[in-house]
C-alpha cells in the first residue's frame, strides 16, 4: 500500500494515538502500517488513569498488553505504550503527547503522526506541527463503540454467541482477554453503567435536540482537606465526587449549590459563612466530559480556612457517604472520581489556591 508520495526519508518514530477501547483489528492495521514506515511506533493510549466507564472500560495497562499480545515477538521491542490523561485542556494534552513521545526518541529523529480522518475526534492531528502527517485510508469497517455495545450485550445473549460476533473484529489475545474479564466483577459494573446510561439517552429521544445539562458541583477546602463523597448510584457508583447534582427548575446556581451541599453532606455551615468563604466559580463545559450528555457545571470553591475542627459531614440522597480527604491524599485517588472531577479539583486548586496536585 502506498501510504505517502512525500519522497523524503521514512521517520525515526510513527506515533499512533487513541483510547483504543478495546485493540481491534483496525487499530492492528494501522499499526503493522505504522512498523512498516519507521523504525519505531509509540502507542498514545488517551483517556489514562481514570475510572472504569462503558466507554472507558479498560486501563492503559490492559490496553498495553493487548497491544503487545498481537503483535509477532519480532515486533514487540519496535513498539512501545505510554499513558496519556485527557486533561480536558488541549494544551495541556498535545503537550503530555509531546513529552510522552520525546522521551523516547533520540534528539532530532523525524517524527510522524499516524491516522486516518474518521469525524471530529480525529481532529488533534492537527495539533502537532512539526510531526510528518501520515493520514492513512480507513483500514477496515472497523468500529470501538459497537464493539463496545455488542460486549455489554444489553439483549442478555449467551456469552459464546456474544463472542461469536466479536472474533471476527479483534485479534485473538484480545478476545480471549474480554473473554475471561466478562468473569470478573467489573464487567458486571460496566453493564449495569451502560444499562443506566441507555435509559438516560432513551428519555431524551423524543426531544427536537439533544438537551444541554446544567450541573452545580462544590470545591470546599478547611484545613487542608478536600470534602469528597461517594456516589451512591450508578452512573459512577461506589465513585469518589465532588458534591453537586443538576440545577432545579425554580433554582439559581447558588440555591442549587446550597441545597446540594445539604442533601449530600449534611454539612454544618450556613450559607452566609459559605457566602464569606466563596473564592469563585468556574465552569467546565468540555463537551466529552459526561456520559450522561452534554453537561456544563458551574464550580463554586469555598476556602474555610483553618478551624479547630473540621465540619462534621454525613453522606445522603445519591451520596453513600461524604468524607473530608487530606489533599496530599487525593492523587492517589485519581483512579476512582467520578466523570472529569479530579481534573476540576486541579484546576480550581491551580486557579484559586497556587496549588497543583502531583500526578
Amino acid at each position: 500500500m502506498a501510504i505517502s508520495a512525500d519522497p523524503s526519508p521514512l521517520p525515526h518514530t510513527a506515533v499512533l494515538i487513541g483510547r483504543f477501547q478495546p485493540w481491534h483489528n483496525g487499530h492492528m492495521a494501522l499499526l503493522e502500517a505504522a512498523l512498516a514506515q519507521a523504525q519505531q511506533v509509540v502507542v498514545v493510549l488517551g483517556s489514562a488513569h481514570q475510572a472504569r466507564t462503558p466507554k472507558n472500560p479498560f486501563t492503559w495497562q490492559e490496553r498495553a498488553r493487548m497491544v503487545q499480545a498481537s503483535l509477532a515477538p519480532a515486533e514487540r521491542a519496535r513498539v512501545h505504550c505510554i499513558p496519556v490523561r485527557d486533561h480536558y485542556n488541549e494544551a495541556r494534552w498535545v503537550e503530555a503527547v509531546r513529552q510522552g513521545v520525546q522521551a523516547l526518541v533520540p534528539p532530532g529523529a523525524d517524527i510522524a503522526l499516524v491516522g486516518h480522518f474518521k469525524d471530529q475526534s480525529s481532529s488533534y492531528l492537527q495539533s502537532f506541527p512539526g510531526w510528518k502527517l501520515l493520514s492513512l485510508p480507513r483500514l477496515g469497517a472497523f468500529d470501538a463503540t459497537p464493539l463496545r455495545e455488542t460486549y455489554w450485550n444489553a439483549a442478555g445473549a449467551p456469552r459464546a454467541e456474544v463472542l461469536a460476533q466479536l472474533a471476527a473484529q479483534l485479534p485473538a489475545p484480545v478476545l480471549d482477554f474480554l473473554a475471561s474479564w466478562m468473569d470478573t466483577p467489573d464487567y458486571a459494573a460496566m453493564q449495569e453503567e451502560a444499562a443506566v446510561l441507555r435509559n438516560y439517552h432513551a428519555s431524551w429521544a423524543s426531544a427536537p435536540y439533544p438537551p444541554v445539562l446544567v450541573t452545580v458541583d462544590a470545591v470546599i477546602l478547611c484545613n487542608g482537606h478536600l470534602l469528597l463523597i461517594e456516589r451512591g448510584h450508578a452512573p459512577g457508583k461506589g465513585l469518589w465526587a465532588l458534591p453537586g447534582g443538576f440545577v432545579e427548575p425554580r433554582d439559581t446556581l447558588w440555591q442549587s449549590c446550597l441545597r446540594e451541599l445539604e442533601e449530600e453532606t449534611a454539612c454544618a455551615i450556613d450559607a452566609p459563612t459559605l457566602a464569606a468563604a466563596l473564592q469563585g466559580v468556574l465552569v467546565f463545559d468540555h463537551p466529552d466530559r459526561s456520559l450522561r450528555g452534554r453537561a456544563i457545571t458551574h464550580v463554586h470553591v469555598f476556602d474555610l480556612g483553618d478551624r479547630t475542627q473540621l465540619p462534621a459531614v454525613q453522606g445522603g440522597d445519591d451520596a453513600a457517604l461524604a468524607r473530608w480527604v487530606p489533599l496530599a491524599q487525593v492523587p492517589a485517588l485519581e483512579t476512582r472520581f467520578f466523570e472529569d472531577h479530579f481534573h476540576v479539583v486541579q484546576s480550581c486548586l491551580e486557579r484559586f489556591c497556587a496549588i497543583r496536585l502531583p500526578v
